[in-house]
């Protein structure tokens, strides 16, 4: 089943977001127009389905070098180097 579309104007968007968004959460799909021509277009989030590979990722990790100082450490001297 294709979803519902509805299109509104970016003054009537702007006015009703919220009432909007509840729309695009039940599946509806909103298409903002600005001077009758189309220029966006909202739509509700896809969620990744498939979990994360922990256990590679972890084995990656593993592989890296370790760093001499903390990375808090590094990162501020980073910053004070770029500041000035």
């Amino acid at each position: 089943m294709a979803p519902l579309m509805l299109t509104v104007s970016l003054v009537d968007a702007k006015a009703r977001l919220s009432e909007l968004l509840d729309k695009v959460e039940s599946g509806e799909e909103i298409v903002i127009t600005r001077y009758g021509k189309p220029v966006a277009h909202i739509r509700q989030v896809v969620s990744s389905k498939k979990p994360l590979p922990l256990d590679k990722l972890a084995a990656f990790r593993a592989r890296m070098p370790r760093w001499r100082k903390s990375s808090a450490t590094l990162l501020r001297e980073m910053r004070d180097v770029e500041r000035y």
